[in-house]
């Protein structure tokens, strides 16, 4: 496995790649890796001939009170983790690669990106899709895997890419659980064992929704109050509960196609995020 820090090289890599014909599947991270991440580089590994994985912490996309320099960092066990799951190269450049000094150009995905977290985390959509359209340009994936526990991320890279023409392909797979039903996620490091404990109770709540959509309950409003009712009480702050199009991400009244139920919660100093498609059919 290769750990490249230079983007001109990694640039050069990747067109060596194509040259060869070879088909790259790239899994952009934020690094400290859990079951979620690898899932995403063995699915690359099993659909491509070089697996890329970058690891890179985007100060683009935290707001000013939020945790980038608390992020959890561990380059040694994500470089062992990642090359057991399959990696071929680790992208791992620095900020100063990244963004100059006199760095003025962004990339927005209007609308959809101050939707849902967008409300509570004015710029970081911004910097999310920033960051990944660079990534985009220097690894030159044909295939870019993302997980759907960050449902409103991909539908926005899914966005961005359309718009922009860009020549690869999305792939969004499914949300890796703890035992208990927690999405995995980076941060969960940050609960203390009964906020962690109790952070489970999300899950029930997604599936009590589910449920009620079996039972052929069609109002969002009954749907998300009931979601409340469960969450409430085990959370220190609900940043949102919401029923939503999946493609334009509004709210929807009535449930009559696929649509994505979103949630934001603050437990402590941990904020977490899940969601599940409500399928009425």
């Amino acid at each position: 496995m290769k750990i490249i820090i230079s983007i001109k090289k990694m640039y050069t890599f990747s067109q060596k790649m194509h040259l060869k014909g070879k088909r790259i599947g790239f899994v952009p991270t934020m690094g400290y890796l859990h079951a979620g991440h690898l899932s995403l580089i063995k699915k690359a590994r099993e659909e491509n001939d070089v697996v890329v994985v970058s690891i890179f912490v985007n100060p683009l996309q935290f707001g000013p009170k939020e945790d980038f320099k608390m992020y959890p960092r561990n380059l040694k066990r994500d470089i062992d983790l990642a090359q057991n799951a399959g990696t071929d190269v680790i992208f791992y450049p620095s900020t100063q690669q990244m963004y100059r000094k006199d760095f003025k150009t962004y990339v927005l995905v209007s609308d959809l990106s101050e939707r849902l977290c967008g409300k509570f985390r004015p710029g970081h959509f911004k910097g999310v899709t920033t960051v990944v359209n660079k990534l985009f340009n220097v690894v030159q994936p044909d295939v870019a895997y993302f997980g759907r526990k960050d449902a409103q991320q991909a539908i926005i890279i899914k966005k961005m890419v359309q718009d922009l023409n860009l020549p690869l392909k999305i792939k969004v797979m499914p949300i890796v659980r703890e035992k208990d039903g927690l999405a995995m996620s980076s941060r969960n490091v940050y609960l203390n064992p009964q906020q962690r404990k109790n952070a489970s109770i999300i899950y029930t709540a997604l599936k009590e929704a589910e449920k009620l959509v079996k039972e052929q309950v069609r109002d969002s409003l009954r749907i998300s109050s009931e979601v409340k009712k469960i969450i409430a009480p085990k959370v220190d702050r609900i940043d949102y509960i919401e029923i939503v199009d999946l493609k334009n991400l509004l709210p929807v009244k009535i449930i009559k196609e696929p649509v994505l139920l979103a949630v934001a919660v603050w437990l402590g100093k941990c904020r977490l995020i899940d969601n599940t498609i409500l399928k009425p059919h």
